[in-house]
């Protein structure tokens, strides 16, 4: 998978995210998940391509890490979502399986990135 279809892939991972964040209650739970994942969740798109454009091969690197962790808390998000039985699990498991198939990729992507020489 190349830079353009990693960015496309998590522009539609921050659109998807987005409705899923307008699906939730309008209860304590709900809003309070609601406004950690939607900072999370899009940070996902906005911080790749920031890390596209590092000027580094290490800025590169250090910017990955910032996804790895924006994916992998929009996951952990998710999956309170569906454990405090806020929404039906179909509702959220695409979106959660899509959060972890890119974390894995770009945890990839990062230990490739930092073992290669410049």
């Amino acid at each position: 998978m190349d830079q353009i279809e990693l960015k496309k892939r998590t522009k539609q991972f921050a659109l998807r995210v987005i409705k899923l964040v307008g699906a939730l209650p309008e209860s304590t739970a709900g809003r309070a998940i609601a406004n950690q994942l939607v900072r999370s969740g899009p940070a996902v798109g906005a911080n790749y391509r920031a890390a596209c454009r590092g000027r580094s091969r290490a800025e590169f690197v250090a910017k990955l890490g910032i996804v790895v962790e924006e994916c992998d808390e929009s996951a952990f998000w998710m999956e309170l979502i569906i454990e405090g039985e806020l929404l039906k699990p179909a509702q959220v498991e695409p979106l959660l399986k899509e959060a972890n198939e890119l974390t894995a990729i770009m945890v990839t992507t990062r230990k490739t990135a930092s073992t290669k020489r410049e």
